[in-house]
């Protein structure tokens, strides 16, 4: 705990890789840490250093909505009105993340497809546990609406370079839950800590599409265990970043469908905010305290986390 704010300041000795990327090496259990703490509701404008004035929002419910439900699978909310029911969602990436968002989204009635480097066959087990497609990479994106990118981001590069967003809906969004791990599985990149692209920036560089950041200092536990109805006061806040504003907001909104609330982590180029070892990466907290944690990031990346 610090500074009261409810954090586990997981960086690699806590969140882990329990937290954002799967794939391999990325299995383990999340650690126990603080309880989710209030969420508060509202917008907020911070000063942010170094010098920069950001604007924080955190819209009510993400969208000024109250809890409204269609229908219910198992007990909780199911295709919120004013959503897109039955929306197709691809996730390539088949671990912790992808995997507990594979059966967190299709319990909430998407149509989703899934993929992993060792092929349709090695995900026979979610695909009966969730009703989800098990499908090819390049086929993932066919006919989504959002894309989830959520494998190490040493692999990133071994991804297609051409044809892996074919088929994907007009204006779709890509969601990139990555971080980078140098010393324990990624290796060093130069891009990232000499010419100092963010992961996120180097992401959209290899898939030639803009992405949204999300997931990544989550804990892969929480979202099965710990989503919340709008309004909840233990509802957890996630910090989003993309300059994308509609890819943005379709990504928030998706998140508030999953059970939590978001913020408003500005564009690309600031998501070293949310990076490994940050006040926010592994932060059970609600709107305030993520406000709060982004606004006392540091851009000096740790030494721990240099190639």
């Amino acid at each position: 705990m610090r500074g009261g704010l409810g954090r586990n300041r997981a960086g690699r000795a806590g969140c882990g890789r329990a937290c954002g990327t799967d794939g391999a090496g990325a299995e383990g259990d999340a650690p126990s840490g603080s309880s989710p703490v209030r969420a508060s509701r509202g917008a907020g404008t911070l000063l942010l250093s170094p010098g920069a004035r950001q604007a924080l929002t955190s819209p009510q419910g993400n969208s000024g909505r109250g809890p409204s439900v269609a229908d219910s699978h198992d007990g909780e909310p199911r295709h919120p009105l004013g959503r897109n029911h039955d929306m197709k969602i691809g996730i390539i990436g088949a671990g912790n993340i992808g995997g507990n968002l594979t059966r967190r989204l299709t319990a909430l009635g998407h149509e989703v497809a899934v993929a992993n480097s060792r092929g349709p066959q090695t995900l026979a087990a979610l695909a009966e546990e969730t009703g989800a497609t098990p499908v090819t990479v390049t086929e993932a994106a066919r006919g989504a609406r959002i894309v989830v990118v959520t494998i190490p981001l040493k692999a990133i590069p071994d991804l297609p370079s051409t044809g892996l967003f074919d088929g994907a809906e007009e204006g779709f969004a890509v969601l990139d839950t990555g971080n980078y791990y140098p010393r324990e599985r990624d290796g060093r990149i130069a891009a990232i800590e000499d010419e100092g692209l963010t992961e996120s920036r180097w992401t959209e560089r290899h898939l030639g599409h803009p992405v949204v950041k999300a997931f990544n200092g989550t804990y892969a536990q929480d979202i099965l265990d710990r989503h919340r109805p709008a309004g909840d006061p233990e509802r957890i806040a996630l910090p989003v970043a993309g300059d994308d504003e509609q890819a943005k907001k379709a990504v928030r909104e998706l998140i508030d469908e999953l059970g939590f609330d978001t913020v408003d982590a500005g564009g690309i180029d600031d998501s070293w905010r949310q990076q490994p070892d940050t006040p926010v990466y592994g932060l059970r907290g609600g709107v305030e305290e993520v406000e709060r944690a982004l606004a006392e990031a540091s851009p000096e990346r740790p030494e721990s986390f240099r190639g």
